[in-house]
């Protein structure tokens, strides 16, 4: 798309052009007794070559003819030279920098033409001398505004570019932020959901059970309403774009005792604590936020009773993250999802992996069993230089 070459102010070079050529103009016309005195049309014609340039914004295709028309009425009845020039070159370089190069090119051939016939009529042997450089500086003002109009585009495009990419990157976070809302509330209310069943049904025969379940409702509620105010404010653009530290694995006994306060046996595997602290955050968060969209979907609608949590880091075993990758494995007991489409909590999923160059699966365990069971299992890479040594063995935590 073309562009306008704007600059300057338009009223302050209409005024500068108009001094110079009014004042250019009598001073050279006193050193030039042979041609034609100052009169008023003179002025007339002097001040209407300036006049034309206001027209740059507002009708371009009217700029140069009105300019070149001045110029060439002033010359055509045998007044003074001087720099009743300097509107037409002006509105030649601003012509061809608003991208009307037919126009510009056309009002510039013509014009060398009437030089270069001039010249030939007059007789004089430097005439044509003359007339052919008056045809050069003709061609390189249109060639100046071509340079300013690209140079123009040209800026224009990085800026147009420049905010695509931030728009892009805007766009790519408030998506990031959008699965973070869906894994809070999913995997809170999940929680919240089970244990308020919990209550409801054992509550007659066993008031007891009253008490834990409010208390793991009340957890489960304060945090996610935490966490939610500080997304929704990132949304309404009233806090910074980095709220809170992302998850790390650190928390991921909290999201093992969450799944079992909702009834389902949970074993987590995890790599040495010192291991996992060397992991970059986009990774460890990442992986958190899988674990947590599978156990919610384990406790949602598996019918699962057990599930296993495993990490592990796998790769060469020499000191550093470089070529190692880490494995997320959640397996469970339940009904498996074959047949079932795919719904925002495995779309997320995916999203997160493959954000930081990893990809996520999903299959039955057994599908020969009536109850074959479920396995997701994340492999993300791991890139980075280390943050320190390599800690060694796995644990594991029940």
């Amino acid at each position: 798309m073309q562009r306008r070459f704007r600059g300057p102010p338009t009223a302050a070079i209409v005024a500068a052009v108009a001094v110079i050529e009014v004042v250019g103009t009598v001073f050279a016309s006193a050193r030039q007794p042979d041609h034609r005195p100052l009169d008023a049309l003179a002025f007339v014609l002097l001040l209407a070559g300036p006049a034309s340039l206001a027209l740059r914004r507002r009708a371009p295709l009217v700029m140069l003819p009105a300019a070149a028309a001045s110029v060439g009425a002033y010359l055509a009845l045998g007044y003074a030279w001087g720099p009743v020039f300097l509107s037409l070159a002006l509105a030649i370089v601003l012509s061809a920098a608003a991208g009307k190069r037919w126009q510009t090119w056309t009002v510039a051939g013509v014009c060398a033409a009437v030089l270069v016939a001039a010249a030939a009529a007059g007789g004089d042997e430097f005439g044509l001398v003359r007339a052919f450089a008056g045809s050069s500086w003709l061609a390189i003002l249109v060639l100046m505004g071509e340079g300013i109009r690209l140079r123009t585009e040209r800026v224009a495009e990085r800026h147009r570019q420049r905010e695509a990419r931030e728009q892009a990157a805007r766009d790519e976070y408030r998506l990031a932020l959008a699965r973070d809302i869906h894994d809070v509330v999913a995997h809170s209310l999940s929680l919240i959901n089970v244990r308020a069943s919990v209550a409801l049904h054992l509550g007659e025969k066993d008031p007891a059970q009253f008490r834990p379940a409010l208390e793991a409702i009340k957890a489960a509620s304060k945090d996610s309403l935490a966490e939610i105010r500080q997304l929704l404010g990132v949304l309404r653009e009233d806090a910074p774009l980095s709220p809170a530290p992302p998850p790390r694995l650190d928390r991921m006994p909290g999201l093992a005792d969450d799944a079992r306060r909702a009834g389902l046996e949970v074993s987590l595997t995890q790599p040495d604590a010192i291991a996992v602290q060397q992991l970059p955050d986009t990774v460890q968060e990442a992986a958190y936020r899988i674990v947590q969209e599978a156990l919610t979907n384990v406790v949602r609608h598996s019918g699962a009773r057990k599930a296993a949590v495993v990490l592990a880091l796998e790769g060469p075993t020499a000191a550093g993250n470089r070529g190692k990758q880490l494995t997320v494995t959640i397996d469970d007991d339940g009904a498996g999802a074959a047949g079932v489409p795919e719904g925002n909590g495995v779309t997320g999923m995916r999203e997160r992996a493959a954000a930081v160059g990893g990809s996520l699966h999903l299959a039955p365990l057994d599908p020969a069993r009536p109850h074959p069971g479920w396995r997701v299992r994340a492999v993300i890479p791991v890139a980075g230089p280390p943050a320190g040594p390599v800690a060694g063995p796995e644990r594991e935590s029940r």
